[in-house]
Formats: C-alpha cells, sequence, structure tokens
C-alpha cells in the first residue's frame, strides 16, 4: 500500500506534529540490522532440494525432504540468532542469549547437506558436504555471545535486575512500533521512533549505574506499559476511522512522555555526576590527610 510522504516541503506541512517530525535526523540513534540480505536468502536456497525431491526415487525423495527441512529450520535460527545478537550488541548490559541459535544454524546447516550427500549415494559426499556446509556457515556469521556482557562477579545481581528490566522495557518498544505500524502513517512511525531513541538514552543511562534502576522502574515498567496499551488503543481506532482528534491526542501523549523520559535521564545523570563530585572530594581528603 502507498504510503503518503509528509515533510518540511510537502503541501500539507502544517500538521501538528510536522515540525517535530522534521527536527530529528530520521536515522539518528539506528544501526545496520545484521539479519539482511544474506539471512534472507538462506531461505531461498534449499528450495533446489525440494524440486529434486520429487524428481528421486523414495529413498532420494526422504533424503531431499530431510535436506530442505532442515535448511529452513538452520535459516529460521540463523535470522533469530542475528536479531538477537544485534539486541546483545545495543546494550552495556546483557545476558547471553538462553540458546545459542547460529551455533545450532552451523550445525542444522551441516546435517542439511550431508543428507544432500547421502541422496547422491555417496558417503564420502555427505561427510564433505556437511563438514564444509557448517564450517562455512560458521565463518559467515560467526558464533552466538557466548558470555553475558556488563556483569561483574560484585554486581551481579543488581546488573542482573537492570538487564530483566530493559529486556521488559524494549519489549514494550517493540509492541509499540509494531502497533504503530499497523497505521500506515509515516509521520507517526518516525515520532514514535523518536521516542524509542529518547527512552534507550534512560536505558543506557541505568545501564551505567544499575543504583539508577530505583528512581526509574516505574518509567521503565509502569510508563511504558501505558505507552505501550494507549498504541496500541490508538492502532485499532485510526486504522478504523482515521480519526483526526484521537492523532492530535496520540501525538500529544508521546510528547508529554519524551518531555517526562528526557527530563528523568537528565535527572539520572546529574544524580550520576553528584555522586562522582562526591567520591573525588572524599578521595582528595583522604590524600590530604596521607601527605
Amino acid at each position: 500500500m502507498a504510503q503518503r510522504f509528509g515533510g518540511k516541503y510537502s503541501p500539507d506541512s502544517n500538521g501538528p506534529d510536522a515540525s517535530q517530525a522534521t527536527s530529528e535526523r530520521p536515522f539518528a540513534g539506528k544501526t545496520v540490522a545484521r539479519a539482511g540480505f544474506r539471512s534472507n536468502a538462506l531461505f531461498l536456497l534449499p528450495f533446489p532440494f525440494l524440486i529434486s525431491a520429487f524428481r528421486s526415487e523414495p529413498t532420494g525423495l526422504a533424503l531431499n525432504l530431510g535436506c530442505f527441512g532442515l535448511l529452513i529450520l538452520a535459516a529460521w535460527l540463523t535470522r533469530d540468532g542475528l536479531r538477537a545478537e544485534d539486541a546483545y550488541d545495543a546494550r552495556k548490559v546483557a545476558r547471553k542469549p538462553a540458546i545459542p541459535r547460529k551455533i545450532f544454524g552451523s550445525v542444522l546447516t551441516g546435517l542439511g547437506l550431508a543428507l544432500a550427500g547421502l541422496a547422491d549415494g555417496s558417503l564420502s559426499n555427505a561427510v564433505i558436504f556437511g563438514g564444509l556446509g557448517a564450517v562455512l556457515h560458521g565463518f559467515s556469521f560467526g558464533l552466538d555471545p557466548l558470555v553475558n556482557k556488563g556483569m561483574d562477579s560484585a554486581n551481579r545481581h543488581d546488573s542482573e535486575r537492570v538487564a530483566r528490566a530493559i529486556t521488559g522495557a524494549e519489549g514494550h518498544l517493540s509492541a509499540m512500533s509494531e502497533a504503530i505500524s499497523r497505521t500506515r502513517d509515516r509521520t507517526l512511525e518516525s515520532r514514535v521512533d523518536q521516542f524509542k531513541a529518547t527512552a534507550r538514552k534512560m536505558f543506557r543511562t541505568v545501564e551505567d549505574d544499575p543504583r539508577d534502576l530505583t528512581a526509574a522502574r516505574k518509567f521503565l515498567g509502569v510508563y511504558l506499559q501505558g505507552a505501550r496499551d494507549a498504541t496500541v488503543k490508538f492502532a485499532d481506532l485510526y486504522t478504523r476511522n482515521r480519526d483526526p482528534q484521537a492523532r492530535t491526542d496520540y501525538v500529544a501523549l508521546l510528547d508529554d512522555l519524551d518531555r517526562n523520559f528526557a527530563a528523568k535521564t537528565e535527572t539520572l545523570l546529574l544524580d550520576n555526576r553528584t555522586d562522582l563530585n562526591i567520591e573525588i572530594e572524599v578521595l582528595r581528603e583522604r590524600l590530604d590527610r596521607e601527605t
């Protein structure tokens, strides 16, 4: 479906949120996702084996269908593994993925290609295809993160609490993006992206100092959950009747959320700087006493 483009020089650029939507760079805070063309291409590669399956005798049929199924599963695991790695890299405090999806993808790729080699009636081909497939997949997509990040033994409990809170908060942001995408309104999608960038600044601040979690807990939980619920309800309403008043009210809500999250983040940063200054003064006093 075509989307209407709105911007500074568009004929209808005097909407209630036009100036704010164009004041931010559209790709600010965004990175290129690893789960792109290469991982999506993995879903196309197994189809020649599906075609070969129905041109083979019963044994070849079973082996080629098994190859097709394993390669599709490997592609799915690989793509999810890349997305999990992106989320891991974006955070300063993160737990390793519970399931090493990319490693499993490499193993399944090797097993699938081994079945393709057996379908040709050659055990040596199966070993060669399976080994090369697993190794090349591993070199192409790498391994999953295998250690927790930003969780030293001394503050492991606090770091795990922060990681759980940030994971839940990211889930609320993802739900907001999924809901607002149903409106097919590019300006609203950009406005939600801007709010997500503001919220993530708070996430990074809390990750830098886990002591801030107590002060930010309502923002990461209650307020983001309320924003998610409001976005879902607005998207349901707006997709039915394109009510301009509902749109105005929703943009006003995003503006309020953006301002309050930014103000709270600044407060957390000021508190952290105050704590640092106190630590510096205490250390200086100790040094003065020693000299």
